[in-house]
């Protein structure tokens, strides 16, 4: 087995979007660290930070309903949904000041303005939306929230939600105006661009097997060449691990006792998908509706507008389902080698208290094509089955991790993992992930670099200007801040 002698500054693992972005962060605060990556895949952006596997959402709470549950009460609150915002603002920021350095492309290559929707029918539904539109009307960052019951004015943001629908029936939307579509695709290979122009060395077909902590507290990473299996290692001062699903299984071999107890919940999915330009044209807005009974929060509906190398498609779904696999490439034994003497108590209490989820997801499994098709028409009532094809989503692994009371919690959300010393961590879960890469990273930076942070935050308010406060905070600076990006990103206000 080959090794580099003198160690690395930073090794990334994993060629998606919040690896791109950390090793981006840490370049321009540190230019001379040197940086390799290392991808699995021939290369970067094909798992989850691939268009085709994501919903491109600009997750800012605009349509989410998730993010705004109606309490037992009838009460509506918008915490999450604020502090959601408020991370996407955090990254529209960063990518803003990249495209005004020249080290991102033209805004339009990778984020396009899309107007973000709720819809919902039923006499209960229109009665919720109507308290959730009055609750963020008010929120700085949720200015230019329109609100319609009026089936007329529906039609005219979104004919395709109210064209043959049946008449009498309660319905409602709101609209954000200023909603996007991001292709985290092309942005991850954008930032991997502006690595390896920088100097960081990006290796794709190299397969990761093994983390092992050394005396002088630098790390061994394993790795072997997928073509021809010939190992090598490299040792680094600093490693994190952002490789999605194969995150949990790369943790769990470093040996850190902050890994013992996590584990994953794997959710597959799939889109219904139409290029069809009669039908696209007709859509231009992405809406959500509300999950099932018994769904998780990434399996709510929704028909959204998609812009992937200019151009445009619609995708509904998406589908859930369940796969042992924890990456669209990976095995079916992820889920059972990722079962450990630590874990095995909270994931079985997470199986005792969500039977019915995994019931719901096993059961869309199988659904039939017809079944997916009928889901759509609730939507989009004049969908025709030959304009729609179905598409293999990304996979997506919730986190799974001890809980006093419980024993064991199932968690829709992210999850960083950091050492005790901040030499290696790693990311650990899903939505809403790629939208607010920047502030999850800023965070990992701050915990892993805790005598260098200081001494970085001047740097970085360039880069974020709002680093530190909270926009919502200050109606006049939400409403500098959306301006001041809007006209970079060449959005709306």
């Amino acid at each position: 087995m080959s090794t580099v002698t003198k160690p690395v500054d930073v090794v990334l693992i994993g060629g998606g979007i919040m690896s791109a972005t950390l090793g981006a962060l840490i370049k321009l605060l540190q230019p001379g660290w040197s940086i390799q990556i290392f991808e699995k895949l021939d290369a970067v952006a094909l798992e989850s930070s691939n268009p085709w596997n994501n919903a491109g959402t600009g997750h800012a709470a605009l349509c989410e309903l998730n993010y705004m549950p109606q309490a037992a009460d009838g009460s509506v609150e918008s915490s999450k949904a604020v502090a959601i915002n408020e991370q996407f603002q955090v990254s529209r920021q960063l990518w803003s000041y990249l495209i005004e350095r020249g080290l991102l492309g033209a805004p339009e290559t990778f984020i396009n303005q899309t107007p973000h929707m709720t819809f919902v029918s039923g006499a209960s539904n229109v009665e919720y939306l109507k308290k959730r539109y009055e609750v963020l009307k008010e929120e700085p960052l949720f200015e230019g929230i329109e609100y319609s019951d009026d089936p007329r004015v529906i039609y005219g943001w979104a004919p395709l939600l109210m064209r043959d629908r049946r008449k009498g029936e309660p319905v409602a939307a709101t609209r954000v105006p200023a909603g996007t579509d991001v292709d985290f695709g092309s942005l991850t290979h954008q930032l991997f661009d502006y690595l390896r122009d920088n100097g960081a060395e990006l290796h794709t077909g190299r397969s990761v097997n093994s983390l092992k902590k050394q005396s002088d507290g630098t790390w061994n990473v394993g790795f072997r060449h997928l073509v021809g299996g010939t190992p090598a290692k490299v040792n680094a001062r600093f490693v994190f691990v952002g490789a999605g699903g194969g995150a949990l299984h790369l943790l769990q071999k470093s040996g850190i006792p902050e890994i013992k107890g996590f584990g994953g919940f794997p959710i597959s999915g799939e889109f219904l998908r139409t290029d069809n330009p009669a039908v696209v044209r007709e859509h231009q807005a992405k809406v959500y509706g509300k999950a099932a009974v018994g769904a998780p929060p990434m399996s709510v509906p929704h028909l959204d507008k998609r812009v992937v190398d200019g151009e445009a498609s619609l995708l509904f779904g998406p589908y859930a389902g369940f796969s042992p696999k924890f990456l669209k490439s990976g095995s079916w034994m992820d889920l059972p080698l990722s079962i450990k003497p630590g874990n095995i108590g909270p994931m079985l209490a997470v199986a005792r208290d969500n039977f019915d989820l995994l019931k719901y997801l096993i059961s869309e499994v199988f659904a039939s094509r017809t079944k997916k098709l009928k889901a759509l028409q609730e939507f989009m009532p004049t969908a025709r089955a030959e304009d729609w094809y179905l598409i293999t989503a990304g996979q997506r692994v919730q986190v799974m991790k001890k809980d006093a009371k419980k024993g064991g919690v199932l968690q829709f959300g992210t999850e960083v993992v950091t050492s005790a010393d901040g030499s290696i961590a790693g990311l650990l879960g899903a939505s809403p992930g790629a939208s607010t890469a920047v502030p999850i990273m800023l965070e990992l930076i701050e915990r892993c670099f805790p005598s260098q942070y200081e001494g970085w935050v001047p740097a970085l308010k360039k880069m974020i200007p709002s680093l530190g406060t909270k926009l919502n905070e200050s109606p006049s600076k939400a409403k500098k801040t959306l301006s001041e990006t809007a006209k970079v990103l060449d959005l709306a206000v």
